[in-house]
């Protein structure tokens, strides 16, 4: 009877670490898991001692308990072998993704004649690691605060987009993001950077101001983070840079689905003879 309730004790105890495996980090369920298999031998070499006791007239010894056990530890390692396989899957595309932006910027600073060692590493995409799970925040009460004046010299280059010339809206968006590096408000001033760019004719200068405002917007901003992504690849494309488009283009829609740049990227690929 003991046995029997340590039995039952164990699998309504494994419910509520099913449910929270949602929110887990592969680690987290991985640890779980070890923690359970230790507990099933546990439980396993007490029924092994305690089961010669339970027998029938004719002596045989009742082996539910047991087979219920072994079903158990078969599952687990089930388990085991497909978190293994997600964490390995996720860790390829991880690499493989960062590997294909090292190479846009890699080309990008070539095509730009800069210098390709002073190009700064890229951090891996999804930010590392994988998070453990938190609370959902929620949002701030108040926008980021801006510096003084900060807002007014944004805007004052947006003007410059509709009632000036590429040039001058040019010249006041790069004075914005050198004046204010770190502003919420670079990844979209790096966007219009690179559509002055293009209207000037310098698709490669273009695809790096892209690049950029992606590179600030990915965590943050997932709209803006997917049309600077879908901008980069036609860039690449006019530079004939067909294989490179096609993986900016291709990220689009994987990394960001349902947004309209997802939709535009996807019709852009079909115009494409990709690899």
């Amino acid at each position: 009877m003991r046995a029997a309730a340590l039995v039952c004790g164990l699998l309504l105890g494994a419910l509520p670490a099913a449910a929270q495996d949602r929110d887990a980090t592969l680690a987290d369920i991985r640890q779980q898991i070890t923690v359970f298999e230790v507990e099933l031998q546990q439980l396993r070499r007490e029924l092994s001692t305690t089961g010669t006791g339970m027998s029938d007239g004719g002596g045989a010894v009742t082996g539910g308990p047991i087979a219920r056990l072994d079903a158990i530890e078969g599952e687990l390692r089930r388990l085991t072998a497909a978190v293994e396989e997600l964490d390995y899957r996720i860790g390829r595309v991880v690499e493989d993704g960062t590997n294909r932006i090292d190479d846009l910027k890699f080309r990008l600073t070539e095509l730009e004649g800069g210098d390709v060692a002073q190009i700064p590493p890229t951090e891996p995409l999804g930010g590392g690691a994988l998070p453990a799970p938190v609370a959902p925040v929620p949002p701030p009460a108040e926008a980021p605060q801006l510096a003084v004046g900060e807002q007014a010299d944004f805007d004052a280059a947006m003007v410059l987009t509709e009632d000036g010339t590429p040039a001058d809206a040019l010249a006041a968006f790069d004075a914005f993001v050198e004046t204010y590096p770190r502003s919420p408000l670079a990844p979209e001033a790096h966007l219009f950077r690179g559509d002055m760019l293009v209207q000037l004719g310098n698709q490669a200068q273009a695809g790096r101001a892209y690049l950029e405002s992606y590179t600030l917007a990915e965590m943050t901003d997932p709209g803006l983070a997917a049309e600077a992504l879908f901008k980069l690849g036609g860039s690449l494309a006019e530079l004939g840079q067909v294989p490179e488009a096609c993986v900016a283009l291709g990220q689009v829609p994987a990394r960001f689905p349902g947004t309209t740049a997802a939709e535009q990227a996807t019709g852009a690929l079909a115009g494409l003879t990709c690899p």
